[in-house]
């Protein structure tokens, strides 16, 4: 894949398939709860949202569920059939479906999209009557260390500080009472601190995570405050071997729609 497939979600963050491979496989290998608290059975109609490369897709299809991935980056959308997988493109919060899955299943996507309401009314639309929605997202706290220092950087240099951090990281009680808001009945919700190993370092969570944001710096300044990040977060999220972690909190929740 190239840099012209990638794509933009709800937030104008970019994924390409290729870079997500190889910066955040992490993502989808330390998903493994969320896919036993899904308890996916065979012959079950299970949305996806946000399948990505469909890597974690594949856990879910091997119980005998029949899956559907929808995912808005056509390159990862194309990664997503290239493993067999039945992806299309897709936006969370408008889902072109009608009241026929048995279960949504989503994994670190709704962080991204600051419309959460919109999201929950959509999965609503797309469930069949006591069907569930579980996932798990960046809650209260999430990479809290990396999003202070891009925030130090921006005001340090002027520059626009929400740009820096486009996340919706809610608290458990802030994201059940949307959650009860919009139909559903929460059956747990809790945040889960996981501080996560980078097999790429801070640069490639930098250059996968944040690079819509570096690359609307100027030219002359981009080294410069990418440097200044990395300096201020090597003493917190950096060991004495060179070895980067980021701080992350995860919400885990798992909910059914009330009939």
């Amino acid at each position: 894949m190239t840099a012209s497939q990638a794509s933009t979600s709800a937030s104008g963050q970019q994924w390409e398939a290729e870079s997500y491979a190889r910066n955040a496989r992490f993502v989808a290998d330390l998903a493994a709860p969320v896919v036993e608290l899904l308890k996916p059975r065979p012959g079950e109609r299970i949305l996806d949202l946000g399948c990505g490369d469909g890597a974690l897709s594949l856990t879910i299809i091997a119980s005998g569920a029949e899956l559907t991935g929808i995912e808005p980056s056509p390159s990862l959308v194309a990664a997503a059939r290239a493993r067999g997988i039945h992806a299309v493109r897709g936006d969370g919060r408008a889902l072109p479906f009608s009241h026929s899955f048995d279960a949504v299943f989503t994994n670190a996507v709704l962080h991204w999209i600051l419309q959460a309401d919109e999201v929950i009314r959509s999965v609503a639309g797309v469930l069949r009557p006591g069907g569930r929605f579980v996932g798990e997202f960046g809650g209260h706290g999430n990479v809290a260390a990396i999003v202070v220092a891009l925030r130090a950087a921006a005001r340090r240099h002027g520059l626009d500080e929400s740009e820096v951090s486009p996340f919706f990281f809610p608290t458990p009680a802030e994201y059940a009472e949307r959650l009860t808001r919009g139909g559903f009945e929460v059956d747990s919700i809790e945040l889960i601190p996981r501080p996560t190993p980078l097999p790429t370092s801070i640069e490639g969570w930098l250059d996968t995570f944040r690079a819509p944001y570096f690359l609307a710096l100027p030219d002359e300044s981009r080294t410069l405050i990418r440097r200044e990040i990395i300096d201020l977060l090597a003493p917190t999220l950096c060991d004495s071997q060179g070895n980067w972690t980021a701080d992350y909190v995860r919400l885990r929740f798992s909910a059914h729609l009330r009939e």
